[in-house]
């Protein structure tokens, strides 16, 4: 099995503990898209307690890759997502936090 199907794999056991259903082809998409930083252990999670990490998500993310505009409801859909995984939750893995930007986003257009 190689590295990327064990990822895929974790994540989607992670998925699965938080009871959310998800679409595996965009998934698979979006955490490619992410290259080799879901292979480093500081790069591979997202702190949603962090505000400096909040910003590089939207502006490097929402922003640059999906091509949204810069508006309120950009910190809406990340405070969404941080809930949705759980404000407990340590394991905010970045290919799952991004994916579900994707979809409450509705970019899914652009993989």
């Amino acid at each position: 099995m190689s590295k990327f199907d064990e990822k895929m794999e974790l994540y989607t056991s992670e998925f699965k503990k938080l009871n959310i259903s998800f679409d595996a082809g965009l998934f698979e998409k979006v955490t490619k898209g992410l290259g080799p930083s879901i292979y480093k252990t500081d790069a591979e999670k997202v702190s949603c307690s962090q505000a400096s990490e909040m910003e590089t998500v939207k502006k490097n993310f929402l922003l640059k890759k999906l091509g949204c505009k810069d508006s309120p409801k950009l910190d809406d859909a990340i405070k969404a997502v941080c809930e949705k995984m759980g404000t407990s939750n340590r394991n905010k893995y970045r290919a799952m936090f991004y994916y579900l930007l994707t979809k409450e986003m509705g970019k899914e257009s652009v993989y």
